[in-house]
């Protein structure tokens, strides 16, 4: 049987990644710098993100990858150990990485980073495919605390425009391209169904929670202030999603993508429905 080697296996969509793979049968090994306490599905075989330690690529057919690292330095030789026995990557991409663009041309350090795997990847010899989600439905828990604590979400660029997915969404589409035919060379972009903007979201998980919740705009160096005083939010992080989200907001609302139905033959999820599943988090009921 062959097996499918899934990096982050703990994080939002790695974890999707594992349990649908899993709930098909498929034999899956999955990394975690915390094995012990990875809580991934019985019958999944939990290793570190070595690929130099022995047997960590034996028997490996296809391989998810996604990059949590702040460089691309360690791409090469990740890459080079990956095409030394597997046949197919499915790489998650971010950063608003832009197609076409070499990793200099692109328009910040995370697009330049995770440009640089994909050309890796893409010159390895493996088959490849790439996708490009849109934000996570995930990113409005940075919200969380403000809801539990009241009816307001502050915040800066309350009027940028996304188009955010379901993490499990993403999943579904990297099971397709790891076990699927028909998959290789291709770039997909990944979309939910509809566009929100920031206080459009924040309105759309009150109405999922039985609640009237308000956004109140601050100024990017408010939010910067506020960012950098909150002890769970990384503030390496907080010039970059900034500078992001500047970007983003001066060019036009991105196109919803048909590639989560096309794919999957199911409908990109709304955001209603992620935040009624996720109620608990926000002071709400939690849903079945």
């Amino acid at each position: 049987m062959s097996t499918y080697l899934v990096f982050g296996a703990t994080g939002n969509v790695g974890r999707r990644v594992v349990e649908r793979l899993a709930r098909d049968g498929a034999a899956v090994r999955a990394t975690s710098r915390t094995p012990q306490t990875a809580k991934l599905p019985p019958g999944v075989e939990v290793v570190t993100p070595d690929l130099e330690a022995p047997g960590v690529l034996d028997g490996v057919e296809a391989a998810f990858l996604m990059w949590p690292f702040h460089s691309a330095e360690p791409a090469r030789p990740l890459v080079d150990a990956l095409k030394r026995g597997v046949r197919r990557v499915v790489f998650m991409t971010g950063g608003g990485a832009r197609p076409g663009l070499a990793p200099e041309e692109q328009p910040n350090p995370v697009a330049r980073w995770h440009a640089t795997v994909e050309r890796l990847i893409e010159r390895s010899g493996m088959e490849w495919t790439v996708l490009s989600p849109g934000t996570f439905m995930a990113n409005t828990l940075w919200w969380s605390e403000q809801i539990r604590a009241g009816d307001t979400v502050c915040g800066a660029f309350g009027s940028l425009a996304m188009a955010p997915i379901h993490e499990d969404d993403i999943a579904a589409v990297a099971v397709h391209a790891l076990t699927g035919s028909g998959h290789a060379g291709r770039r997909y972009t990944l979309t939910g169904p509809e566009v929100l903007t920031q206080a459009e979201q924040v309105r759309v998980i009150g109405e999922a929670i039985g609640r009237t919740l308000r956004w109140r705009e601050l100024s990017p160096e408010q939010e910067r202030a506020r960012l950098l005083a909150d002890p769970d939010f990384p503030d390496g992080f907080v010039d970059e999603l900034l500078a992001g989200y500047a970007t983003m907001a001066a060019t036009p609302p991105p196109a919803v993508s048909s590639t989560v139905r096309d794919i999957t033959g199911t409908p990109a999820t709304p955001l209603e429905v992620w935040a009624a599943e996720h109620a608990a988090h926000f002071g709400g009921e939690p849903r079945a």
